[in-house]
């Protein structure tokens, strides 16, 4: 084998491994742009607004938060 058909081989190769991997990228394109478009039509990406909160619910969630944290700083110190 001369270097000159190596050559010609080894581009044929390039060439063919960078179709592939183009290829592989449109479809991917392709199939985002379309499972975008079907998650709006379904209206998936709208955030349900039944977990609203009342204020106080709020706040006493966040003094459990705190609570557990004192806790465990308490159990920390304690050792």
């Amino acid at each position: 084998m001369t270097i000159t058909q190596m050559l010609s081989q080894s581009l044929i190769l390039t060439l063919l491994g960078m179709s592939v991997v183009f290829t592989f990228l449109v479809i991917l394109i392709v199939f985002v742009s379309l499972t975008a478009k079907v998650i709006k039509a379904l209206k998936l990406d709208q955030e349900k607004s039944a977990d609203v909160t009342t204020p106080a619910a709020q706040s006493a969630q966040k003094n459990k938060i705190v609570a557990a944290i004192a806790a465990a700083l308490h159990e920390k110190q304690n050792k």
